[in-house]
């Protein structure tokens, strides 16, 4: 049998190997779907992601005294969730839901409330209530001391003010928040999570200030392209936060009740609002929530695969053979063909893997896949080779801070073992 060319370069002292390109998985971790996951119909199309709103009421039902921990446990910390990350939104207000998200001990200390009838009906708080303001910042702050360094947590979204926690009481505007409880709730919010990526429903007034800030659209793609200004990308536009997506993530829910169309005739538009928003992820409204033909299953694994990154591994390049204990550089090449980059400062290991498949070796990369956005990225370590001469093989972990394992699947055909990517091989000798 021939030589293989990587052979060769393993004889010659060197390698450079154009890795092989292919179909990008499904999804990956911090993109794709996050569906409720007492809702999902299809169970088929694998997630990373669930959604979980609060409300204020559940969390401090009696003034001080906190339940996050008993809220944990039957959502996030229960089965099936318990291995996915979370989407969360505190809410006050939301409509037609029973009981209200208003804390009794609130309305017992005089804070008045307006009762409305859009949407099912509900009532709205007096934001302007300086017991409803001294509340809420409380709150926020245990939000941040419980949620803040979770790994679990994924992204937050402000939440907390109008219905729904979507910062607007339309058509009743008369009852939404006025613009220094806004600000006081944003500024808070920032304080409170450092460490984790934010996102607010619009970039309206003090919130379209904000350059550090993510975004949500909740109706994907009908309300999200324009041209009315209203709209979700115009908004961006005009507040200049259209490239936000940079530095936080933008998701949000699809059209509710409406994925057979918008995987259907609508079907253009959806990939156009997810390229142009540069969408990572959609929900808890979602494809996952309803079943459909063939076309539509198709279309629904292609829309988790177009949301967010996908990172192809390019080439490799390394040293075929080095001494024992020798200094080894290894330096790879690769493309996000994704709209975002991936929302999470995941360490960047390359493992030197011995015949039995243990890691006897290997090196962090300084480099961040934060840091990748569309188009192409470059990265690499240097470290010893193991001290036993022999073969081995080098593999790629982007690895999870929750689980401690490498966690992200590559747009290659290369072998995986034990969660990780096998990019090449090299002999140690004397």
């Amino acid at each position: 049998m021939a030589p293989s060319m990587l052979t060769l370069a393993l004889l010659a002292g060197n390698v450079d190997r154009a890795l092989p390109a292919g179909p990008g998985p499904v999804t990956n971790p911090l993109k794709g779907y996050a569906p409720y996951v007492d809702a999902i119909k299809d169970t088929t199309i694998p997630f990373t992601m669930v959604y979980h709103d609060a409300s204020w009421a559940e969390l401090e039902p009696e003034r001080g005294v906190w339940k996050f921990d008993e809220w944990a446990a039957r959502t996030m910390r229960a089965a099936p969730s318990r291995d996915k990350r979370a989407i969360l939104r505190v809410y006050v207000d939301y409509p037609n839901r029973k009981p209200g998200g208003i804390p009794q001990w609130l309305l017992d200390s005089g804070v008045k409330t307006t009762a409305y009838s859009d949407y099912g009906g509900g009532l709205a708080p007096d934001y302007a209530d300086p017991k409803f303001r001294s509340g809420i910042k409380r709150l926020i702050a245990e939000m941040g001391r419980r949620w803040n360094k979770d790994p679990q947590v994924a992204f937050i979204q402000i939440g907390l003010l109008g219905f729904w926690g979507e910062w607007h009481t339309y058509p009743r505007t008369e009852l939404f928040a006025p613009a220094i409880v806004q600000k006081e709730v944003i500024d808070a919010m920032r304080a409170a999570f450092p460490d984790k990526p934010l996102m607010a429903r619009n970039a309206a007034d003090y919130v379209g200030q904000q350059t550090w800030l993510g975004f949500h659209d909740d109706m994907i793609p009908e309300d999200t392209l324009g041209p009315e200004e209203w709209k979700f990308l115009p908004t961006l536009r005009a507040s200049g936060r259209e490239n936000n997506w940079k530095i936080a993530p933008t998701g949000g829910e699809m059209v509710p009740g409406a994925a057979k169309r918008w995987l259907g005739e609508g079907w253009a538009t959806t990939l156009q609002a997810v390229r142009d928003t540069h969408f990572s992820w959609i929900g808890p409204y979602c494809p996952l929530l309803e079943t459909g033909d063939a076309t539509f299953k198709a279309r629904a694994i292609e829309l988790s695969q177009k949301s967010g990154y996908q990172f192809r591994l390019t080439r490799v390049r390394h040293a075929g053979r080095v001494a024992p204990s020798g200094g080894l550089n290894v330096q790879v090449e690769g493309m996000n063909e994704g709209v975002a980059p991936m929302y999470g400062h995941w360490p960047v290991r390359i493992a030197v893997l011995d015949a039995s498949g243990a890691e006897v070796g290997g090196g962090r990369s300084p480099s961040d896949p934060f840091s990748w956005l569309p188009g192409k990225f470059f990265f690499g370590a240097k470290f010893p080779a193991p001290k036993t001469p022999g073969h081995y093989r080098i593999a790629l972990g982007l690895i999870d801070p929750w689980t401690q394992r490498s966690a992200v699947r590559f747009a290659n055909p290369l072998p995986v073992e034990n969660g990780w990517t096998i990019l090449s091989e090299f002999d140690v000798r004397r």
